[in-house]
């Protein structure tokens, strides 16, 4: 008999189950792991909203269901004998889901019956080892290996930035070495990585911009990211809300002495903030659309004279690669990038459906799941006054406090122990 497993499951347009169920025995090229945590993304989102019609979503979605979850971590459980020789039962693991097999859209989270990471426990297909998307992992909390994945999007968002000469067709990857960085809409949570990552990850700018309109959100990037941090770095950092300007424009240009943006990141889906960066790119600058419309009909209006004339360049990037997923890794184990600054609220499985299906309306950063607890869905803002009358939120609160206000290692611990969670 299989391993029975708790999971969320999708069967169709706004139609999330948790159910527990039986996983079929692994075959020889497949690997069975028992998953501690995963992270909820925008992605999921609009896959729940749009069901069957997803790009990534099964036709017989209603009958096969598929596991959501695609940003988890967890334990290995049982190896088949094909790769016996490379992983072992009992290891800790991490995993990249962009797998792009020979083509296919398949991905965790999206398309599989039996692998995704808000479940207690699922199976790896052979492809994933295939791939050398099964990476070892030691690290010494399961969430930062969860939102690896998201902090390879960002790694990898930077990493296609590309500029051009006018002696040759080569093109210089990553962003501009010394240049301007504007990132716009940025102070949410996956701003805020992108704010820290190129302080010590890839090319180093001379300046980074970032705007949002939202002031509470921008002090709390200040206090995390200070701009007193990144002059250690040698980066000049600002942040800026551009309805405090009567021309917003001259106000932005003005911090680069009116050079203009080498790159510029959009991150959020509003045509305004696009055109915007459009506007203030300068000679040869790249523009990333990082941010993930639901509307298939999106669209902005963009300047093709500057194109032509002034080399500017537009893209858009979704996902990283398995080498973007082992340098967010290697950074966080390094203590060099923080990827709980992104964290705002923790869960149990039991609170994974309504999240998901009322993400935009929850207006949280990252959600971190623990698939084999019960825990509905908390702030850690919120840990203070629920310590007040639980002694389990007493002692979160007392360890996040002592970690600027974030989730961290020992939180998670603490957590694991309580629910006895690998007891």
């Amino acid at each position: 008999m299989g391993q029975k497993t708790k999971a969320v499951r999708l069967y169709g347009a706004d139609d999330l189950r948790l159910e527990e169920f039986e996983l079929p025995e692994i075959k020889d090229d497949e690997i069975l792991v028992r998953i501690i945590s995963d992270s909820i993304c925008m992605s999921t989102y609009k896959l729940a909203k749009q069901g069957k019609k997803h790009k990534r979503c099964p036709q017989n979605v209603d009958t096969n269901p598929i596991i959501i979850g695609h940003e988890f971590a967890g334990d290995i459980v049982k190896v088949g004998a094909k790769w016996s020789g490379e992983f072992k039962a009992g290891e800790k693991f991490a995993q990249q889901p962009a797998l792009n097999y020979k083509g296919s859209l398949a991905s965790p989270g999206y398309s599989y019956e039996f692998f995704g990471g808000d479940a207690s426990y699922c199976i790896l297909p052979h492809e994933v080892m295939e791939l050398g998307c099964l990476l070892h992992y030691d690290g010494d909390a399961y969430f930062y290996a969860s939102l690896a994945e998201p902090v390879s999007c960002i790694i990898g968002g930077y990493h296609i930035m590309y500029h051009t000469n006018k002696q040759n067709y080569d093109h210089a990857m990553d962003i501009k070495e010394g240049g301007n960085v504007l990132i716009l809409g940025g102070a949410g949570p996956m701003g805020l990585e992108a704010v820290e990552y190129p302080l010590y990850g890839g090319n180093k700018p001379t300046r980074i911009v970032v705007t949002d309109v939202d002031d509470g959100r921008l002090e709390r990037a200040k206090k995390l990211i200070p701009p007193e941090l990144a002059k250690k770095q040698g980066v000049e950092l600002h942040y800026v809300n551009p309805r405090g300007f009567a021309d917003q424009y001259t106000a932005l240009m003005d911090i680069t002495g009116g050079k203009g943006y080498d790159d510029v990141f959009v991150y959020a889906p509003i045509k305004e903030l696009a055109e915007a960066g459009d506007r203030l790119m300068a000679f040869d600058g790249c523009l990333n659309f990082f941010a993930g419309p639901s509307d298939k009909n999106f669209s902005a209006m963009m300047n093709l004279y500057n194109c032509h004339y002034t080399s500017t360049h537009i893209l858009g990037s979704t996902g990283g690669n398995t080498d973007d997923l082992k340098e967010a890794i290697k950074l966080a184990s390094e203590k060099k990038i923080r990827p709980a600054v992104m964290v705002t609220h923790i869960c149990g499985i039991d609170a994974v459906a309504s999240a998901v299906i009322n993400l935009p309306e929850l207006r949280a950063g990252k959600i971190v799941t623990y698939t084999h607890i019960n825990m509905p869905l908390t702030a850690i803002s919120d840990f203070a006054k629920l310590g007040e009358k639980d002694p389990l939120f007493a002692d979160l609160h007392k360890s996040c406090d002592a970690h600027q206000g974030l989730w961290n290692a020992e939180a998670e611990k603490i957590l694991l122990k309580h629910f006895k969670v690998g007891a």
